[in-house]
């Protein structure tokens, strides 16, 4: 029985040992996230109104450590896809473990990938921003758990659906460009309103927007938030994708 609480968590370590086994992917990806933080603070930086955004480099920066999660959780979905149209899942299910063991073990794959990733992003956030309170850290974390959770089975989820490879990487880039451009990594809340109008409120349900806000309240770039519609949301938004992905995937497995 303790064996086999453990099996999805051999699956995850198989998962993180194949992350950080692709070293040029990931090289290339850690170059462009901080090329994003300095290519985007050096633009707007003397473009944006100092009345809405004081320091572009710090406003951004919270942003940045959604992008790192979202590119390191989401990759567990492009391997699935992989596997997937290769047949490689009849390989898989036949293993001396259960299905639901072996989807357990791939969502908490994708999650241990954004943490693992986003350590190094932490840092130079502290950096750039300066070094939470404990308390804060608990909050930081947090936050970077449910993110990874969301991101880890919404990757899951929309490979799982088609095995075409083109149509998940055309969804994978609309799932991006909503995510981060309709929400406040870019711009904040005030311009969204201005540009968005009555479709604002779509914004601020967004996890990245929630955890954006999060992220900034936990380096002390804004002051109050509120915490519980925050961490309450991204939390609706892990439960929700975590048990859809769980039965979309375990549905697909071989068919």
């Amino acid at each position: 029985m303790r064996l086999d609480s453990w099996k999805p968590l051999l699956i995850a370590q198989r998962d993180l040992y194949r992350f950080w086994r692709n070293v040029y992917w990931l090289a290339g990806q850690v170059t462009m996230n901080i090329a994003d933080l300095i290519i985007f603070g050096a633009i707007f930086r003397g473009m944006v109104n100092p009345a809405y955004i004081p320091d572009y480099i710090k406003f951004i920066t919270p942003g940045i450590l959604c992008l790192s999660i979202f590119i390191s959780a989401f990759s567990i979905g492009r391997e699935v896809g992989v596997e997937l149209r290769r047949e490689v899942t009849y390989y898989l299910v036949s293993l001396p473990i259960s299905r639901r063991t072996l989807v357990t073990g791939r969502i908490l794959g994708g999650v241990s990938r954004g943490f693992m990733y986003q350590v190094g992003f932490l840092i130079l956030a502290v950096l750039i921003m300066g070094l939470p309170s404990f308390s804060m850290w608990i909050l930081i974390i947090t936050t970077t758990l449910l993110l990874s959770i969301v991101m880890s089975s919404l990757s899951i989820s929309l490979s799982t659906l088609t095995r075409d490879f083109n149509l998940q990487a055309a969804i994978r880039s609309l799932v991006y460009f909503t995510f981060f451009f309709v929400s406040n990594v870019f711009y904040p809340e005030t311009v969204l309103k201005m540009r968005l109008g009555p479709f604002a409120p779509i914004a601020l349900y967004s996890p990245i927007t929630m955890a954006t806000t999060i992220y900034r309240y936990g380096f002390g770039y804004i002051k109050s938030i509120d915490i519980l519609f925050n961490l309450m949301g991204l939390a609706i938004w892990a439960s929700i994708a975590m048990i859809f992905a769980y039965k979309v995937y375990l549905r697909n497995l071989i068919r």
